[in-house]
């Protein structure tokens, strides 16, 4: 995967930007609140179509563009991917609505042809490292499962519309099962939003079992290194139907107990997820809500049989979460055959002086890197005259010649 060119229009303080992309890395210095970490977030952006920022994509509209009634942000990448070369193109349009109102529209364009985002998700991917991005590890269970969501959406081509799928039937079942709650009824009414549940929420299922499985693998080792063999990383899944049979009468497994669901197949998550849904019917219908599902799945990270989220250092925090981005760059190359745009923002100011040069290692010549700092003294001599140095400055990108 190359990024050749990237054109900005109205993209938070990047009211423009028009650049061409070197295969080498590129170091994007400037100030804080310069736009650095925005040139970032317009990349990933056109590989997940949502913000690591924010939830809400109208805040990525530029502040003083967003003011008018009809406001237009225009991200624009020229790619190539093996040996094909693509234009994509997102539009997020803020438009009128109502009295006073504004809403927003998104628009995808892949070849010069409209899609719909869920089809357009993967063409271009990008794996991207933030400071904040801690909350992987020490967030809620929410923070895990969009960080499943986001990488699964890029590598396996029908994740995102599956996902949106088991929304949209979720939304649905949690409605009548309120209802059903306030109002009384048939629980059989159910069945249909069940099927539903059960059929995309399955595959779900089974896609997070097969990813956690082989991004561990790939983790694990880089961690191994990082730590120069002191410690053992562990990516425990805890999902919340989980179909893997329990011991009579244990009600659970310790979290340090290794797993293994990879002989599961889809059917048999099928047949117990559905089966499990019927057994708690009456539990769901009181509560008013889905209780089980992929909903509620978990992800936890286990160094040497303790939880890192719990009791791990900000040291092994960090680490874990440089594992597992490294390892996520890996996976997505043997999961699609292309290496993703690499995205590293301010990273190095949060490793020590082996780490930056354990991460440096670790990104090649076959790979595209963009990282950015406050500060050059962090990176090594060799590396700075192989890579292309950027000035970023009150929103405008100027190479160094």
């Amino acid at each position: 995967m190359h990024l050749r060119h990237l054109s900005l229009t109205n993209f938070r303080s990047l009211t423009r930007l028009d650049v061409e992309l070197p295969r080498r890395a590129v170091v994007l210095v400037g100030q804080n609140a310069q736009g650095k970490t925005s040139a970032l977030e317009a990349i990933y952006f056109l590989a997940a179509f949502t913000s690591f920022q924010t939830h809400a994509d109208r805040q990525i509209v530029n502040f003083h563009e967003a003011k008018n009634p009809l406001a237009v942000t225009r991200l624009v990448a020229d790619y190539q991917r093996g040996k094909s070369k693509h234009r994509l193109e997102a539009r997020l349009i803020l438009e009128p609505t109502g009295a006073n109102g504004q809403r927003l529209r998104k628009e995808i364009l892949l070849d010069g042809v409209k899609r719909h985002v869920n089809d357009v998700i993967g063409h271009f991917n990008a794996v991207i490292f933030v400071p904040q991005m801690s909350q992987i590890i020490e967030g809620g269970p929410d923070e895990r499962r969009r960080y499943l969501n986001l990488a699964l959406a890029q590598a396996v081509p029908a994740y995102a519309r599956a996902l949106n799928e088991y929304s949209q039937a979720l939304t649905q079942r949690n409605a009548l099962l309120k209802a059903l709650n306030e109002n009384g009824g048939s629980g059989t009414q159910l069945e249909v939003w069940d099927e539903a549940l059960v059929r995309f929420g399955s595959q779900i299922i089974l896609w997070r079992i097969q990813a956690i499985q082989e991004i561990e693998r790939l983790a694990s080792r880089v961690h191994h290194e990082l730590t120069r063999g002191s410690e053992i990383l562990r990516l425990a899944y805890e999902p919340a139907y989980d179909p893997l049979p329990k011991p009579d009468g244990q009600l659970g497994l310790k979290i340090d107990t290794t797993i293994d669901r990879s002989s599961i197949e889809l059917k048999e998550i099928q047949d117990g997820f559905l089966a499990r849904l019927k057994q708690i019917r009456g539990e769901e219908i009181a509560r008013g809500v889905t209780t089980i599902g992929p909903h509620r799945d978990d992800l936890r990270f286990i160094i040497n049989k303790a939880d890192v989220g719990n009791y791990g250092s900000r040291g092994q925090m960090r680490t874990t979460l440089l594992a597992l981005k490294l390892a996520e760059v890996e996976w997505m190359r043997e999961r699609t055959g292309e290496y993703p745009v690499i995205l590293l923002d301010e990273v190095m100011a949060e490793l020590d002086a082996s780490r930056r040069a354990d991460l440096l290692k670790y990104v090649s010549q076959d790979q595209q890197v963009l990282f950015t700092t406050t500060d050059l003294n962090p990176f090594t001599t060799e590396f700075t005259e192989g890579a292309e140095i950027w000035d970023v400055k009150n929103g405008v990108v100027t190479p160094r010649k």
